[in-house]
């Protein structure tokens, strides 16, 4: 690897924000962007090397990006902490914060454990272009089928209108208080939430996204739409937070060296891009839909795939 240019950085960093929490699979748009863009792109931003500086790189962003949900969710997180702390005290799990707080370890589990397992052999194997757009094809089409789960849920939710033997969808929708949210939350039995966090583990192949496959797999089990983005971003933030901890060594030891500047920039950048993605998601999902993600990622991929074919 040559080295890290400036254009990269910035560019690369302010990409990971956005895409880490919209759900169109950060590591994926890592590894195309590149691939797309070819020369010394290609050579610099090489995720699937197994000594590549560029992971010194990611290691920045990742962090960023997680302290990023953290101010976000911060009087969630305030409070979550709160009810793990006393829960463990007491030896008791009887209010809500309690309850969200063991559901956010326990969901966390899956996830942590398999990314340690397999996410070098996964880097290493799957991180390469083709593959990646092939994935990136696969995360449409799973938006777009959780889609349909919550167009299901609202018809099956359709009552009579009264006096004209209609039917009529009754929709409510997710309450914008915070802590109303995280009480709705705290109400998921553990299995569910498990199942989850669990879905965050297709994120570990290039393409899938990690917020996309917990949205998706709250949909399926009931969840609003509002609501099951919300536990994806909680979830997100411990896994986030510990795949960049882990990996700090990289950042200050030889694979850091000579690019740190670099790092900072884009670290900046990240923090700044997933601050304000949360912000507009939070808020986006409340009312619309996952559609035009999973279309953005089915053409996107096509597209990949057609240009390394003919390229």
């Amino acid at each position: 690897m040559s080295g890290l240019g400036w254009v990269e950085a910035i560019v690369v960093g302010a990409l990971q924000g956005v895409a880490e929490l919209f759900p169109v699979s950060s590591l994926g748009h890592s590894i195309l962007l590149p691939a797309v863009v070819g020369g010394s792109w290609a050579q610099d931003l090489d995720v699937s090397a197994p000594e590549s500086p560029y992971l010194a790189f990611v290691v920045g962003l990742h962090v960023a990006t997680a302290l990023a949900l953290v101010v976000f969710f911060r009087r969630d997180w305030m409070r979550v902490v709160r009810g793990l702390v006393t829960s463990v005290a007491r030896r008791e799990v009887r209010t809500p914060d309690q309850r969200l707080a063991w559901l956010l370890v326990l969901a966390t589990i899956p996830v942590g454990v398999a990314g340690l397992a397999l996410e070098h052999l996964f880097r290493t194997v799957f991180s390469r272009p083709v593959p990646t757009a092939i994935f990136l094809v696969l995360n449409g089409f799973v938006l777009l089928a959780g889609e349909r789960l919550t167009a299901r849920a609202v018809r099956r939710e359709a009552v009579p209108a009264a006096g004209t033997g209609t039917a009529t969808a009754t929709v409510v929708l997710p309450a914008v208080d915070e802590v109303v949210v995280d009480r709705r939350l705290a109400r998921l039995g553990v299995g569910r939430a498990v199942l989850v966090g669990a879905a965050q583990i297709a994120a570990l192949l290039p393409g899938i996204s990690r917020s996309g496959s917990a949205m998706v797999a709250g949909l399926s089990l009931g969840l609003p739409r509002a609501d099951a983005a919300r536990f994806s971003f909680l979830l997100a933030t411990p896994v986030i937070l510990a795949a960049g901890v882990l990996k700090l060594g990289d950042l200050a030891g030889p694979l850091g060296d000579g690019i740190r500047p670099q790092i900072i920039v884009g670290s900046v950048l990240s923090g700044v891009g997933a601050y304000l993605s949360v912000r507009f998601l939070t808020r986006y999902f409340e009312h619309r839909s996952l559609r035009p993600f999973g279309f953005y990622c089915i053409a996107a991929g096509l597209a990949c795939l057609v240009w390394f074919a003919v390229r």
